[in-house]
C-alpha cells in the first residue's frame, strides 16, 4: 500500500467516529503528515462545529512544520463561510506543501471551488485518494446532495418462513435480544426512523435508543387519515416527532402535523424531511409500508433479520427481489444485507 493510501485510509477510519453526530453534514477525517510521522489528525465531531482541518492543525504543536506537511482530508475542503470559517482559508493560511484529497464535494456550494482555491495559491493537490472508498462512507451525504431525500434504510425482522407477524399482527420477540440492541444502536446513527399507522396501533413503538447509548432520531408517523388518537407513545412529546398526512399542518412543542398531497406522497415526503435536515432514514414498518418503498424503488439499503422461529400464517414480510449482498450471523438469527446500488468507478450502479 502506499503511503498516500495508507494515510488516506486512517483520515476515512476517524471520519467515522462522526457517525450519528454530524448530519446532514458529511463524515470528515483529516491526517497530517511530516517526514513520514502524523503530527496531527483530527474529525468533524458535531453539526455546527469546527470541521476536521480544524481539529488536527490545533493537535500539531510545531505549527511551523505545517508548511512542510501533506494533508490528507477524504472530502475536499470548503471554501465558503458557513457555520465555520472557510477551511481552505486554514490550509492556506500555514502554508501547506501538499493536500491530498478522496471526493470532491458533491455540494454546488462547494464542488471543485476549494481544491481550485488551493491550487491558484500554487499548492500541490492530489484528488481521487480512495474515492470508492469515500463515497462508501459518506453514502448518506451524496446521496442527499444528488438526489434531494434522506438515505432510506428498510428494516425487518421476520420468520424462517417468511412471515413479519402472527395473523392476530403480534409481531414481539421474532429477532433475538441482541438484534433488537443492534436495531436501536441503527436508530442512534441515523436521522428518523418511520412507522406507519397500523404499526402504532398494534405495537405501539416508543422507537427510540433505549438499548443503546446515542441521541434518539426523529420519529416519523405516516398517519394518513389522521386516525391516530394521542394516547400512543410516538405522541408522548418526548422525541421529535412528525406526522405525515393529507389533513392539516399544525406544530404542538415538538410534535409537527405536516400535510403532503395524496399524489407523490412518498417523494414529496422525502423532499420535505430532507428541506428539515434529515439526511437519514431508517423505515421499520410495518409491511405495508415497506412494500410502498420498495415498490417506489426509494431505498438504498435494506437490512432484514430472519430468525429460526416459524408462524406457518401470518402476515407476509416483504421481498427483496435480488440476491444478499452480504450475510451475517447474529446469535440465533442471520442479517441480511441488501443494497440497491452498488459503487463502481466514483457512480452509483444498480446491480
Amino acid at each position: 500500500m502506499s503511503k498516500d493510501k495508507q494515510y488516506m485510509k486512517r483520515a476515512l477510519e476517524i471520519a467515522r467516529f462522526g457517525l450519528g453526530n454530524v448530519s446532514p453534514n458529511p463524515m470528515v477525517g483529516c491526517v497530517i503528515v511530516y517526514a513520514d510521522k502524523i503530527i496531527g489528525e483530527g474529525w468533524h465531531k458535531n453539526f455546527g462545529g469546527p470541521h476536521a482541518e480544524v481539529h488536527a492543525v490545533d493537535q500539531v504543536k510545531e505549527k511551523s512544520l505545517l508548511s512542510g506537511s501533506t494533508v490528507y482530508i477524504n472530502l475536499e475542503p470548503c471554501s465558503y463561510h458557513g457555520k465555520t470559517p472557510a477551511c481552505t482559508d486554514l490550509l492556506l493560511k500555514h502554508n501547506v506543501k501538499r493536500v491530498v484529497v478522496g471526493n470532491r464535494d458533491p455540494n454546488p456550494r462547494v464542488s471543485g471551488s476549494g481544491i481550485k482555491q488551493l491550487l491558484e495559491h500554487n499548492m500541490e493537490v492530489k484528488e481521487d485518494m480512495l474515492s470508492l472508498e469515500g463515497r462508501e462512507l459518506n453514502r448518506r451525504f451524496f446521496t442527499n446532495q444528488e438526489k434531494g431525500r434522506p438515505y432510506i434504510i428498510l428494516k425487518w425482522a421476520q420468520t424462517a418462513d417468511g412471515f413479519m407477524a402472527k395473523e392476530n399482527r403480534d409481531s414481539k420477540w421474532i429477532s433475538s435480544a441482541a438484534s433488537r440492541k443492534i436495531a436501536h444502536k441503527w436508530r442512534a446513527e441515523e436521522d428518523a426512523v418511520l412507522v406507519g399507522r397500523s404499526t402504532v396501533e398494534y405495537d405501539n413503538p416508543t422507537l427510540n435508543v433505549r438499548d443503546w447509548e446515542g441521541s434518539d432520531p426523529v420519529r416519523i408517523v405516516i398517519d394518513t387519515g389522521l386516525k391516530l388518537n394521542n394516547s400512543y407513545n410516538v405522541f408522548d412529546k418526548k422525541i421529535n416527532t412528525i406526522v405525515y398526512n393529507y389533513v392539516k399542518d399544525q406544530v404542538q412543542e415538538n410534535l409537527i402535523y405536516c400535510r403532503i398531497r395524496e399524489e407523490n406522497f412518498l417523494e414529496e415526503m422525502l423532499t420535505d424531511m430532507y428541506e428539515k435536515g434529515l439526511g437519514s432514514l431508517i423505515v421499520e414498518g410495518g409491511a405495508e409500508t415497506l412494500n410502498h418503498f420498495i415498490a417506489a424503488d426509494l431505498w438504498d439499503e435494506a437490512r432484514v433479520f430472519v430468525s429460526p422461529a416459524k408462524f406457518e400464517r401470518g402476515i407476509e414480510a416483504p421481498k427483496i427481489h435480488k440476491e444478499p449482498d452480504s450475510v451475517e450471523t447474529i446469535m440465533e438469527d442471520e442479517l441480511y444485507n441488501y443494497r440497491f446500488n452498488t459503487i463502481e468507478n466514483g457512480n452509483a450502479q444498480n446491480k
